[in-house]
């Protein structure tokens, strides 16, 4: 079995750039701004090294008198063998460009930068560990799921490590336990609890390992603390709550935790309290067990406490005691809760805040008034805010009445303090509102986030990018029937652009348009999602698939090509989504961002132009040939058809790793998708969710994986119709990373604090 393996080794030099927001120092670490920073068994001239295993990155760290000779005679050696060629690339290129086999002159510990990419079967990364496992500090092994337990029970070799990253991968109690006692030096883990869980199986060393474990990331898929009643000297303790309220028989789950699992959390020396639930009663029942803890004594050295809940999180008195404690006994440079805590409530005005730096109000009746005098405090000085979630706050930029419609305008003031306070933001979220610009020179919803130069990621909704009025210059939207000039039933040419004779080419931005000028003052850009208001994905996490949608503002109508265009300013865009943009009539603006974005590495459309016919397609073609680094692409639209000619102009994306398409009424060519799949090497993700039968996707799926599993391992393929009644079912077995990242439609600027996790 083969499987992608990349190591990365930098000299740490100095101590890498703090990023604006980070925790505050363990014990005899210098106080620094962030999640992030040295800690204090990273000294100075170490050597961090990324394993990439898989097409999933991992890390480790090692000591400056590490055998560096023996490990490049090591990987030459296993290089020149079947597995794969030696790539290195970075600040120092080897001779003869990429993919060249020769060994760069520039020896490992001087050179900046090294990058390896290989190729390693299953047997090669148990040697790895073997040969340099004890050197090893940091290991990222993350969403390896296809690894078995046997293979996982190798990292004990690693007994130096301080960090390891186990999330996504299966082990029982026992191999877990087996683990982590020889892991006397760990300081920070990531594990899944899964059905099956047995704390009393844990080993005395094991628990030993844990007492001294400062940071737990703990992915609940069972009611259960977890290890988190071993952990005694939690700093930061990060919960994901997975777990359904039905088993796959259809028993009804209660949230009450298994015998023998009620020993009590240790939060004395907390400091970061992070908790992200998925949709189901469950979830919320078990992580009130988690807060029933907090409640009784609320962890003084508590500074940021975040809780992410879909829906309505009923308020109860022992959450209500844990809100009135933190008032009185903690200062937050951090939060995030549920809307029902907050909505109606005085409670902003009440907790104590130092130097914030990121702030989710997401789905909160927040309106603007209690905005700028609660949250800014009539406008004070908000520099440390590096990250702020207003998404679905419909009122967050009106006055305070809370009986806005969605056509009334913003209150521009409101949004001029909030950039003159908040003026080193680098992400921002004002998506799933509607904030209409009104008439007024300089006061236009971009022209105003154009004083935001350090923005790195920004959501948007659509109709919030346009013009006040309709543009005198667009013709208003076709009619359906006249749209694409091609007629309905002409096939597309790969490569050869069929756009209407008023277009030649790709789309010009129009230099005159407030987001084209919003774009060429925020030109460092990483991530930009443009969603209309109104959108929702047919794709819901643990429902039917959706069969209806709502339309789109009436605004939305003034945003089409020439504005989709103007995001090829970016030069350094990364991310990009497109959701609901209805006055999309060729799709021309993406071929020159796929042009122009020579950095994009992953694309999400969805619902673009009318719904009755894929009117971007050539576009979209002529789009993907430039796209040399696209890694993920996701795509959502009514009638797709997933044709030969689509494939062809996919396959000339070489680094794509994950596809999904989610369709209704949509159709694919099995041949096609079984030709793309053997001429993109790096894809380990396909998900084709369509208008097929049953019968044509369960085919498709099981010559896919017949074909190609093998030497992909970390293969995973599904393929099922979308409108089929146990599409929830096929849901639950996607794996969470892949689940969380690409199958399922979300916002995700400012979903979470800046560098939570490392």
């Amino acid at each position: 079995m083969i499987s992608s393996f990349v190591m990365c080794v930098k000299k740490m030099g100095t101590p890498p750039r703090q990023h604006l927001g980070a925790h505050r120092p363990l014990p005899g670490q210098p106080r620094a701004r962030g999640f992030s920073g040295l800690a204090p068994w990273q000294s100075l001239g170490a050597l961090t090294c990324w394993l990439k295993i898989g097409g999933w990155e991992g890390k480790a760290e090692v000591g400056p008198a590490f055998p560096w000779l023996f490990l490049l005679s090591w990987i030459w050696g296993f290089c020149r063998g079947p597995c794969g060629p030696l790539i290195v690339a970075g600040e120092q290129e080897p001779p003869g460009g990429e993919g060249d086999t020769q060994v760069p002159s520039v020896p490992f510990p001087s050179s900046p930068l090294a990058v390896i990419v290989l190729q390693a079967s299953e047997d090669k990364v148990k040697q790895l560990i073997r040969e340099i496992g004890r050197e090893i500090q940091q290991l990222n092994m993350a969403g390896c799921y296809w690894l078995p337990g046997a293979t996982l029970e190798h990292v004990a070799r690693c007994r130096s490590l301080v960090k390891v990253n186990l999330a996504g991968c299966h082990l029982t109690s026992l191999r877990l336990s087996r683990v982590l006692s020889a892991l006397q030096h760990l300081r920070s883990l990531a594990i899944d609890v899964s059905p099956g869980f047995d704390a009393s199986q844990l080993s005395s060393e094991c628990k030993a390992t844990l007492s001294r474990v400062r940071e737990l990331k703990q992915t609940l898929y069972t009611p259960s603390y977890g290890v988190v009643p071993c952990c005694t000297s939690l700093e930061k303790l990060l919960l994901y709550f997975e777990i359904l309220d039905r088993t796959r028989e259809g028993a009804v789950l209660s949230g009450q935790l298994m015998v023998g699992q009620s020993n009590v959390p240790h939060y004395q020396n907390l400091r970061v309290f992070y908790a992200r639930l998925a949709p189901g009663y469950v979830n919320q029942e078990v992580v009130r067990l988690y807060l029933a803890v907090l409640s009784d004594r609320t962890p003084k050295n508590l500074h940021a406490f975040l809780i992410s809940v879909p829906g309505s999180f009923a308020e109860s008195g022992a959450t209500k005691n844990l809100l009135d404690s933190m008032a009185r006994n903690v200062v937050l440079d951090a939060l995030q809760l549920p809307k029902s805590w907050l909505n109606g409530s005085s409670l902003l005005q009440q907790l104590k805040f130092h130097n914030p730096f990121y702030f989710s109000f997401s789905r909160c009746t927040l309106s603007g008034g209690h905005l700028i005098q609660r949250v800014i405090n009539g406008g004070k000085d908000l520099r440390s805010l590096a990250s702020l979630n207003l998404s679905g706050c419909v009122h967050c930029l009106s006055p305070d009445s809370l009986f806005r419609k969605a056509e009334d305008a913003i209150d521009s003031g409101i949004l001029e303090t909030l950039v003159a306070s908040c003026c080193n933001l680098r992400h921002l979220n004002l998506s799933a509102a509607h904030h209409h610009s009104s008439e007024g020179l300089g006061k236009h919803l971009c022209q105003l986030l154009a004083r935001l130069r350090h923005l790195r990621s920004l959501s948007l909704p659509v109709c919030s990018v346009a013009a006040s009025a309709a543009r005198a210059d667009r013709a208003p939207a076709q009619p359906a029937t006249h749209a694409v000039p091609r007629g309905f039933g002409k096939k597309v040419r790969v490569g050869v652009p069929s756009y209407p004779a008023s277009v030649s080419g790709p789309a010009t931005p129009q230099p005159a348009s407030v987001f084209w000028a919003l774009l060429k003052s925020v030109s460092f850009l990483e991530r930009l999602e443009l969603i209309g208001s109104n959108f929702s994905s047919a794709m819901p996490r643990n429902e039917p698939a959706i069969r209806n949608s709502l339309p789109p503002c009436s605004r939305a109508q003034n945003v089409g090509d020439s504005e989709v265009a103007a995001i090829s300013q970016l030069a350094f865009l990364k991310h990009l989504t497109l959701a609901q943009l209805p006055s999309i009539l060729t799709g021309s603006g993406l071929v020159s961002i796929g042009l122009q974005c020579q950095q994009l590495q992953s694309l999400s459309l969805a619902n673009l132009g009318m719904m009755g016919k894929v009117v971007y397609m050539a576009a979209l073609s002529d789009m993907l040939k430039h796209c040399k680094r696209l890694k993920d692409l996701r795509l959502e639209q009514p009638y797709f058809s997933a044709n030969t000619q689509f494939f062809q102009a996919l396959s000339q994306c070489p680094s794509l790793q994950r596809l999904c398409l989610v369709s209704r009424s949509g159709t694919l060519q099995p041949d096609a998708v079984v030709a793309f799949v053997a001429h993109c090497l790096h894809l380990v993700v396909c998900h084709m969710f369509t208008g097929e039968s049953l019968a044509t996707c369960k085919s498709l799926q099981k010559s896919l994986l017949r074909s190609f599993q093998a030497e992909r391992p970390a293969l995973n393929v599904v393929i099922f119709p979308l409108l089929h009644e146990g599409l929830t079912d096929v849901i639950r077995d996607v794996p969470m990373m892949h689940l969380d990242e690409i199958t399922l439609f979300k916002s995700r600027v400012a979903e979470e604090p800046p560098d939570l996790w490392w």
